[in-house]
């Protein structure tokens, strides 16, 4: 790791990467990869990953500065709950774990998988947003010397930033799908309206009535309103069809009177 002097370049670097990745072309896998490897860069550890949840509560692996660190953040997902990371995402709490041997009895399908991938000490650091966790940034050692203070506060930093990119970018997309399911119910209430208008002018009909004949028509066939709306548009024979329906008639016989005009 550089040292105190050299490290602040690389730190004020670091920062504007991870901030390029947030505003040009927003990119989750890129940014959390580099995220990864800013963490080995700056800070002494070997190897560093994330796991994020689905928003379910179910974990996945989204970056690793190496294989290894993959292995490692996948063996906990399948341990059946064992290990520093998923304790760190259940406790929403810091979890440091420097001599990987003293934890043994807490861990041990993890001890020794870390051993056989040669890491002694994990610490595995909480992405989260007041009382809300979505997932933890992890980082591990091959030997045993404790990081500092400083070092933990800056990978936390690194993680709170992440943190607070990716629930922006969830919040942004939720308002976009809920102005999309607005929009699409505005267009669908047009169409719906301009079909209760042919129904009506053609069948002789109140708009009341013709309503109540599309939405029974639409029902007994097990279409969506707005689809069955949009048929009656553009298909008079379908136009035929529910006007016979609303006026009782389900058979084929024509009971309302539908003029072509």
């Amino acid at each position: 790791m550089p040292t105190p002097i050299a490290r602040e370049p690389a730190l004020t670097a670091a920062f504007i990467d991870i901030a390029d990745t947030m505003v040009a072309g927003y990119d989750l896998i890129e940014m959390t990869n580099r995220l990864a490897r800013h963490c080995v860069n700056l800070l002494e550890v070997d190897a560093a990953g994330l796991l994020l949840t689905d928003g379910q509560g179910n974990l996945g692996v989204l970056a690793s500065s190496n294989e290894r660190a993959q292995l490692m953040e996948l063996f906990q997902l399948q341990a059946d709950e064992e290990g520093p990371c998923l304790d760190c995402f259940q406790s929403g709490e810091p979890v440091v774990a420097v001599d990987l041997s003293r934890w043994r009895e807490r861990w041990p399908g993890f001890v020794d998988e870390a051993e056989r991938q040669g890491f002694q000490g994990v610490y595995a650091l909480p992405m989260r947003l007041r009382d809300q966790t979505i997932g933890t940034l992890n980082l591990f050692q091959t030997g045993v010397a404790a990081l500092s203070a400083g070092d933990l506060a800056l990978g936390q930093a690194l993680a709170d930033i992440t943190t607070i990119t990716i629930l922006q970018d969830r919040a942004l997309a939720r308002k976009e799908l809920l102005i999309e399911q607005l929009q699409g119910a505005l267009n669908s209430r047009v169409i719906i309206e301009q079909a209760k208008g042919i129904l009506s002018i053609h069948g002789q009909i109140g708009i009341d009535e013709a309503f109540t004949a599309l939405r029974g028509y639409a029902r007994a066939q097990n279409r969506r309103l707005a689809q069955t709306a949009s048929e009656v548009i553009s298909d008079q024979d379908l136009a035929r069809q529910v006007l016979r329906f609303g006026a009782g008639d389900h058979g084929n016989a024509p009971s309302t009177p539908m003029t072509d005009g």
